[in-house]
């Protein structure tokens, strides 16, 4: 049972799981099990988005972790088409898939969507010409509306955003210049101001940077698996975002002993030091 004052949210992305990934990450599974209170994985749960692969990751939750889970798909998990059976294979693993959706778990509420491409910025890409181009906006328009929908459910005073694109440039950059705008969309970033996010958390850009803000302050970190691997190679590759009764903290399984990254707190998180999630504290 844990501790009702503190609520400690592990996160990761783009765990890639392929055919043959059994026993991949049960070691980490198994130590997020150990020292949180809910683990959050922000898409590409599978490689190529076939069932088989969505079957192996099951088989590896189930077996190392007995907190809740959330998560959302990402653009690699719609490569085969067949998205809809690894949703239903995870969720009947007892993952709480995402889509538009929200769930409040232990006085924390998680909103998620996909998201999707377009830009950031003045460089986004907007809704002129021919109707592809049209096409593609709505989507990250769309995407954008589903993610103000599920925030707006949420009745609880810490809410955390789940992504698989990022809302900002910010986190994606590291990645070629050219690639950026299919990285993320700042469409994304309104309705996470609208509502007083406390953090976010999206994956996709292998090669981005760890952290960022939105233009208003709120946290934006990219969990995935690849980044923090890269970013803190002597810690383990999750984050955690530690959210007390009277204001969220974000902290990181990965920031060396003893440095705080930054005294100075956004509206709803600031960025603590890991020392004690590293230690298992």
């Amino acid at each position: 049972m844990p501790d009702r004052e503190t609520i400690r949210i592990a996160t990761v992305a783009d765990v890639h799981y392929a055919k043959t990934s059994q026993g991949m990450l049960q070691p980490l599974f198994a130590q997020i099990n150990e020292r949180a209170d809910v683990l959050v994985i922000a898409g590409d749960l599978t490689d190529y988005g076939l069932a088989d692969e969505a079957r192996v990751l099951a088989r590896d939750l189930t077996t190392s972790v007995t907190i809740p889970v959330v998560a959302v798909l990402g653009n690699h998990d719609f490569e085969s088409g067949e998205q809809g059976e690894v949703r239903q294979i995870l969720t009947d693993a007892g993952v709480h898939m995402l889509d538009g959706d929200s769930i409040e778990i232990l006085g924390v509420g998680f909103a998620g969507v996909k998201g999707f491409a377009g830009g950031f910025g003045r460089g986004a890409l907007g809704p002129w010409g021919e109707p592809v181009i049209k096409q593609f906006v709505q989507e990250a328009l769309n995407e954008a509306l589903k993610l103000e929908s599920a925030l707006a459910r949420l009745k609880t005073r810490h809410r955390i955003a789940v992504l698989h694109y990022a809302p900002i440039r910010e986190t994606v950059e590291g990645e070629p210049v050219d690639i950026l705008p299919w990285l993320g969309s700042s469409r994304l970033e309104e309705p996470l101001t609208r509502f007083e996010v406390s953090a976010v958390v999206h994956g996709h850009a292998h090669k981005g940077a760890p952290e960022g803000k939105t233009s208003t302050g709120i946290p934006v970190f990219n969990v995935a698996l690849q980044v923090l691997k890269a970013s803190y190679p002597d810690r383990p590759p999750y984050r955690i975002i530690e959210v007390p009764a009277e204001r969220a903290v974000v902290e990181e399984a990965t920031r060396p002993h003893g440095r705080r990254a930054s005294d100075r707190e956004p509206p709803a998180a600031r960025v603590a030091d890991g020392a004690d999630a590293a230690a298992g504290r």
